[in-house]
């Protein structure tokens, strides 16, 4: 399997996270709180979903010999750096492996709010990033 075929393996499987995601987008705050498998469903997919786009970027990163990164959210600015995003972009969207890091290390702790703002508000960021993806795919 070459690395085209690696990032659009990965980008189907981020499509099916999302989709989950984003049929849950009519979730209240308070079925958040007080559904704990629903809860736990959602926080599972955008994990994965997040996980998906860092393995992309380190599969680029890896491919065009690009600088190794620090830690998951440079995965993503490095990306921007080299113009595979956008860098403004890049900013932004690199926040969602901070998010990773407290579903995955933290989950204990996760913030209801800042849950029902990523299922709310963030999806479309994952969109956003497939397209871009698709693009760096086309031009090799």
């Amino acid at each position: 399997m070459d690395e085209k075929e690696k990032i659009s393996l990965k980008l189907r499987s981020m499509k099916k996270y999302v989709n989950f995601l984003s049929s849950k987008r009519n979730v209240s705050r308070e079925e958040l709180e007080g559904n704990y498998e629903l809860r736990s469903a959602i926080e599972r997919n955008f994990q994965l979903a997040i996980e998906s786009t860092l393995d992309i970027g380190e599969i680029i990163i890896s491919v065009e010999g690009f600088e190794k990164p620090e830690d998951y959210k440079s995965v993503i600015l490095i990306l921007g750096k080299h113009d595979i995003l956008p860098k403004d972009f890049a900013g932004e969207f690199a926040l969602a492996a901070g998010f990773r890091n407290v579903l995955v290390h933290m989950y204990e702790e996760v913030d209801i709010n800042i849950l029902y703002n990523y299922l709310h508000n963030k999806l479309d960021d994952f969109d956003k990033f497939a397209k871009y993806m698709v693009e760096y795919i086309r031009s090799k």
